[in-house]
C-alpha cells in the first residue's frame, strides 16, 4: 500500500538526499489523509526505527530536512496544488491510480510537459498505472481522453510484499494443517506458476479465482 509504508520510506530517502545535498530541497505535498495519519503514527514510534534513523531524529535532522513537506488532509488542499507553480513533487495515493487524489492530479498535469509521473510500485494489468508504465501516449480518465505529455519513470525496489520463494516459506508453516488455499493477488501467470509449487510441494490443490466468481466459504 502507497499511504503505509512506501509514503514514509519516500520521505525518509527524500530527507537524506537533502541533508547530503544530493538534491536540491523543493516543496513536497503530502496528498492523501491516510499517508498523513501513518506519517503521525511513524512519527510517534521512532524508537522502531533502524540506528541511522533514529540518529536523524535525536539530531533533528529529519524534521530539519523535511520542513519544506506539507501536508494536504482536506479536498480543497488538494485542489489547491492545482495552482501551485514552479517544480514541487505531490504524493498521493492511490497506488495503482485508480482512484484517489492521484487520479486528478494525473488528469490535470499529465498534458504537460515537463511534469514526471515517478510509480514506485507495481501496477497490475489494464489499470490506469499499467498504462502509463506501458508507455500509452493518451489515457482515458473520468470518460475523458488525457493525452500523456509527461515523462513516466518507474523506481523499483520499494515494495513491502514477499516474493515467491518468502510467499512459500511463509505457506509452508500452515501446508501441514492442508488448508484451502485461494490464490486472488497477481497476474494469472504468477499465480498459475505460484498455485503449482504449491501442489507439486505440498500436494494441495488451490483456487484461482477471476473477476466476479464467487466462493462459498
Amino acid at each position: 500500500m502507497f499511504a503505509v509504508g512506501r509514503t514514509q520510506l519516500l520521505l525518509y530517502l527524500l530527507a537524506g538526499a537533502f541533508r547530503r545535498k544530493t538534491l536540491p530541497k523543493f516543496p513536497i505535498y503530502l496528498d492523501s489523509p491516510m499517508a498523513i495519519e501513518a506519517t503521525r503514527i511513524y512519527g510517534k514510534n521512532n524508537e522502531l526505527f533502524d540506528e541511522e534513523g533514529q540518529e536523524m531524529v535525536k539530531s533533528g535532522e529529519l524534521r530539519k530536512n523535511l520542513d519544506i513537506a506539507k501536508a494536504c488532509p482536506k479536498p480543497g488542499d488538494s485542489r489547491a496544488l492545482n495552482d501551485v507553480s514552479g517544480p514541487c513533487m505531490i504524493m498521493a495515493g492511490a497506488g495503482m491510480c485508480t482512484g484517489g487524489r492521484i487520479v486528478h492530479h494525473l488528469r490535470h498535469n499529465l498534458p504537460i510537459a515537463g511534469t514526471v509521473v515517478l510509480i514506485v510500485g507495481f501496477q497490475s494489468a489494464n489499470s490506469l498505472g499499467r498504462r502509463l508504465v506501458n508507455g500509452e501516449k493518451e489515457v482515458r480518465i473520468f470518460g475523458e481522453r488525457v493525452p500523456v505529455c509527461a515523462s513516466v519513470h518507474t523506481m523499483g525496489g520499494f515494495s513491502a510484499h514477499a516474493d515467491q520463494r518468502g510467499l512459500l516459506d511463509w505457506f509452508g508453516a500452515i501446508a501441514p494443517a492442508k488448508p484451502r488455499t485461494i490464490i486472488t493477488h497477481g497476474e494469472d501467470r504468477a499465480r498459475g506458476v505460484f498455485s503449482e509449487l504449491i501442489r507439486t510441494q505440498h500436494g494441495i490443490k488451490t483456487d484461482c479465482p477471476n473477476l466476479g466468481d464467487v466462493i462459498e466459504i
